[in-house]
């Protein structure tokens, strides 16, 4: 989903984070979180709520249902 790829990627410059560092915080390798902002790779149920409390904002946000964090 583009829109996610692209939500995660903005999400971790805001906060001036690595791949590495997100990856390290989801229990994630680099190279798998890197397959989530590049849309190589669709993301779980479990997986996106895991992120979207890491960033603290909506899976609607996520998912790009809503502009609201």
């Amino acid at each position: 989903m583009e829109i996610l790829a692209k939500r995660l990627r903005l999400l971790r410059k805001e906060k001036n984070l690595s791949q590495a560092e997100v990856a390290k915080a989801l229990r994630l390798s680099t190279n798998g979180y890197q397959r989530y902002e590049l849309n190589e790779r669709d993301m779980t149920a479990p997986m996106l709520v895991e992120v979207a409390k890491y960033y603290r904002v909506s899976a609607d946000y996520l998912l790009g249902l809503s502009d609201l964090r």
